[in-house]
């Protein structure tokens, strides 16, 4: 699998350690930045780069990290074909994807530890999503959502 991440200046602490947490794992990453810590760069900036390498095909999950995770979910939802949300549990990291499809997970790594986030990064990677009926069939309304 290929995994996309990026990190502003509030994710990058979490970035080099997880990415190799993800190669550790058998998996392509892909990272599109920040690569030195810059105090002025802007989330949305890595937000979109990570979201469109998703949408595209590029990479078949992304991860996002900033201060909160909030900015980094609410810019990547932005980009049609891309579910992204703020996790912080391992329980939502896995159900967000098995029922609702998402694809893009979004830290704050100003909120949890590396050691959460590692575990966070592991449930979602493993993941899959669940094509039952009430999943597609929901899945298929925020779908038409992004054509309003």
């Amino acid at each position: 699998m290929i995994v996309v991440i990026g990190a502003d200046h509030g994710g990058f602490p979490l970035k080099d350690d997880l990415s190799k947490l993800i190669s550790d794992l058998s998996h392509e990453v892909l990272d599109i930045g920040a690569h030195v810590i810059d105090p002025l760069d802007d989330y949305p900036d890595y937000a979109k780069s990570v979201a469109e390498t998703v949408a595209s095909g590029k990479a078949h999950k992304g991860i996002m990290l900033c201060g909160s995770g909030v900015g980094a979910a609410i810019t990547a939802n932005k980009i049609k074909n891309v579910r992204a949300s703020v996790c912080h549990d391992t329980y939502s990291a896995h159900q967000g994807v098995e029922h609702d499809d998402m694809n893009v997970l979004c830290v704050g790594s100003r909120v949890i530890g590396i050691e959460l986030a590692r575990e966070i990064v592991i449930t979602f990677i493993k993941a899959n999503f669940v094509p039952e009926e009430k999943y597609i069939r929901r899945l298929n309304k925020i779908k038409k959502l992004e054509d309003l």
